[in-house]
């Protein structure tokens, strides 16, 4: 069902957000958060994905992203399809403890999609297209704060997976364009 959250303009400035079916909690396990890093950076490299702030949070992702080709929904759509063939690679080759209550979930998801055995994102972007400067300063400073809000960290700069390392000038785990905001902390 569609929610009016869609991309509709092609090299626009976008705040996404991708979660997990039924919620699952699979980001809580490295291996499945360095997929994603992984899968962006190819993203970032081969299909022109422009990122400019990113969380992974345990079970969705936020980013404020656009494409430099246009085909921003093309390349979520190829990313989320490679990420969810990679989640299902790991489920069955590796000892996750919690392998069978996750593809059960998936494969529920999965049931109401056509010639589709599992699902592992959900169908949504929520993407909300970026206006302002304001808006962006309000999404990034979104996106940053969100671990803290979760109560993993104390500071957004202090989880690793978040491009507020980025910002705020410490070793981070995948490149983004900074763009230019007066770096604070909560």
């Amino acid at each position: 069902m569609s929610t009016g959250y869609k991309i509709s303009e092609g090299q626009a400035l976008y705040f996404l957000t991708f979660q997990i079916v039924g919620w699952v909690d699979l980001f809580t396990r490295r291996i499945y958060k360095d997929m994603v890093i992984d899968s962006f950076r190819y993203c970032q490299n081969n299909k022109g994905l422009e990122l400019f702030a990113y969380v992974i949070m345990s079970n969705h992702i936020h980013l404020l992203a656009r494409s430099e080709t246009g085909d921003l929904s093309g390349i979520i759509r190829n990313f989320k399809n490679f990420t969810s063939k990679k989640f299902l690679e790991v489920l069955d080759n590796d000892s996750e403890s919690r392998r069978d209550w996750i593809k059960l979930v998936f494969e529920f998801h999965g049931k109401f999609k056509n010639k589709q055995d599992h699902q592992v994102w959900t169908h949504e972007n929520h993407a909300e297209e970026i206006y302002s400067q304001k808006f962006i300063e309000q999404k990034i400073e979104y996106i940053h704060n969100n671990p803290v809000r979760a109560g993993i960290v104390s500071r957004p700069e202090d989880y690793l997976y978040s491009s507020a390392r980025n910002y705020a000038g410490l070793d981070y785990e995948l490149e983004v364009i900074k763009l230019e905001l007066e770096w604070k902390t909560v």
